[in-house]
């Protein structure tokens, strides 16, 4: 029966998807890169501080159990045996940083997330110890010294958290990003679990040299981060260890690749110059420059795009980073309650067509490419009484095409040759009007993938093309094309110039905002300001005065 299963459907790969919002298991078929089957589990964020943001890392290895558990059950009720499934890719949420214990395999702390600013001091305070002629972390990295990326993370771990410290002194401690944690654990964890990640993640952590591919000492001492603790740090394409339990137990793990890779790759961007955009919680454009090594001029990335095996060569992109964008509308959601759902905001644009004249700069952590500003906040203006909840739903949309414009020019500006359309992928794809918009405002077309969860294939692909593993083809000839949906630009370029310039005149006023010491207070209480912990003693005293005189009990 299986037999004969493998030959109609061809065989299957899975992919592990752990995001900042959610974890996902997918099954595709690997033969026509066809979705068969997968489950979804949504994750918590704590916000413990203003700016911090961590999650737990048992939650997460948990929810990956469970997805997987699931996805299998409804493989069954599809008649189809899990035994078909003949690798397993991983890809993550990159930068964001765990620590953990290799001898209990507790974590040490919580996950401190890529989006978390506890860090802000630290940057500075680094920064100025980086010569003004000599960034050698920017020329080892391809990255600005940043609270976006691991390696100012973990040195506030080993600054602050005392088991962190006293398990390092002591041998125990593993670092890895979310990769790492779910690989250790999957393939045995204590009991002999693989500590390694691939070089895209590593890529994303200040201490991978992108050149020789290799941890880099001179990075390690500047951070003063003990090089003992990292992960082995291995190919996007090859098998690192085994299913150690659960339904899939014996399947080999063989795709590693941070997810901005990994949509890149479900992209089929293996050609110099291709580009893609992901519109998740963040919105990440990478163009892929080859074996090309390119930096910019104009505050992008440069970064690890993907090594797809161990003697394959290594693939280079630049990058630009917007933090918030799906976020942007689960905000509005969350902390607003204009929407109840986020397929609603379509909805509420849709009915008024303009945000007449308001402008959302979301700048909720800071501004990433191309500024690189932290001391941004988010603001909304060019409000008047006609303002309403529609208007700012479509503003919200609008901010998410304009951040994602002002990377795109830079991107032009760097790679010297215009390009000529976009990719896009990731959930916020299902939105026509913000992929109207999106054409509008760049004014060149935009092209959606049909099947908008290429992240996750991108790791099966990867997984299913290992050595050892070999059931998927990733030569050109052989690649089926995703069919694509095409947005034209509807408006003239004239007037997408008038609202991107208002645009930027809202980005300037969002600049400046806090200091790194306003954004790191270490007392989060409301008695930390003097003059509000007086206000409401005395008003407590007068209360009780009053209660005395009125004689109430």
């Amino acid at each position: 029966m299986a037999a004969a299963e493998e030959e109609v459907l061809g065989l299957l790969v899975g992919a592990v998807d752990q995001g900042s919002t959610s974890t996902r298991f997918f099954v595709f078929n690997s033969k026509t890169a066809e979705l068969v089957s997968h489950h979804q589990i949504e994750i918590k964020q704590e916000f413990p501080r203003e700016g911090w943001v961590e999650q737990n890392p048992k939650e997460i290895l948990l929810s990956v159990y469970e997805c997987i558990e699931k996805t299998c059950e409804k493989l069954e009720l599809l008649n189809i045996d899990s035994s078909n499934v003949k690798a397993i890719g991983v890809t993550n949420q990159r930068e964001t940083t765990v620590v953990w214990d290799k001898i209990t395999g507790e974590p040490l702390y919580n996950a401190v997330v890529w989006l978390d600013l506890r860090t802000q001091s630290t940057v500075e305070d680094l920064n100025k110890r980086i010569p003004g002629n000599n960034n050698f972390v920017k020329s080892k990295t391809g990255l600005p010294i940043s609270t976006y990326f691991s390696a100012v993370k973990v040195r506030w771990l080993l600054d602050n958290v005392k088991k962190v410290q006293k398990a390092v002194e002591e041998g125990r401690a593993l670092f890895g990003t979310i990769d790492s944690w779910l690989i250790w654990n999957l393939t045995g964890g204590t009991n002999g679990g693989v500590h390694c990640t691939d070089v895209t993640n590593a890529s994303r952590t200040m201490l991978f040299n992108i050149h020789s591919l290799e941890w880099d000492k001179e990075l390690c001492e500047f951070f003063e981060i003990p090089m003992k603790i990292l992960p082995n740090v291995r190919s996007s394409s090859e098998i690192y260890g085994l299913m150690k339990a659960g339904v899939l137990e014996g399947v080999p793990i063989s795709g590693c690749l941070g997810d901005q890779s990994a949509a890149l790759v479900g992209q089929m961007c293996f050609q110099d110059g291709q580009t893609k955009n992901t519109y998740g919680t963040g919105c990440f454009l990478l163009c892929n420059t080859g074996h090309k090594c390119v930096f910019s001029e104009h505050g992008l990335l440069t970064t690890v795009a993907y090594k797809l095996g161990r003697d394959k060569p290594v693939c280079y992109a630049l990058e630009g980073s917007v933090a918030i964008a799906g976020a942007l509308v689960c905000w509005l959601r969350d902390n607003l309650g204009i929407i109840n759902t986020p397929q609603e905001i379509e909805e509420l644009a849709k009915e008024v067509g303009t945000s007449y004249g308001c402008y959302f700069v979301p700048a909720f952590s800071g501004l990433y490419a191309p500024y690189w500003e932290p001391s941004a906040r988010g603001i909304i203006c060019g409000l008047t009484h006609f303002t309403n909840k529609r208007h700012i739903a479509y503003a919200a949309l609008e901010a998410v095409c304009f951040q994602t414009r002002e990377i795109w020019d830079a991107m032009n500006q760097d790679c010297g040759i215009p390009l000529s359309h976009l990719q896009v992928d990731g959930g916020m794809t299902t939105n026509n009007i913000l992929m109207q918009l999106q054409a509008d405002i760049l004014c060149i077309p935009i092209m959606k993938s049909s099947m908008p969860e290429v992240t996750a294939l991108g790791a099966a692909m990867a997984a299913g093309a290992a050595e050892g593993i070999g059931v998927w083809n990733l030569e050109p000839d052989s690649l089926s094309a995703l069919t694509m949906e095409r947005f034209e630009p509807q408006i003239n370029a004239e007037e997408s110039e008038t609202r991107y310039s208002t645009w930027k005149k809202a980005v300037m006023k969002s600049m400046g905002w806090v200091t790194a010491e306003s954004s790191e207070s270490g007392d989060p209480s409301i008695f930390c300001s003097l003059h509000l912990g007086f206000f409401i003693v005395s008003s407590m005293v007068m209360l009780i005065g009053a209660r005395y005189i009125s004689g109430i009990p």
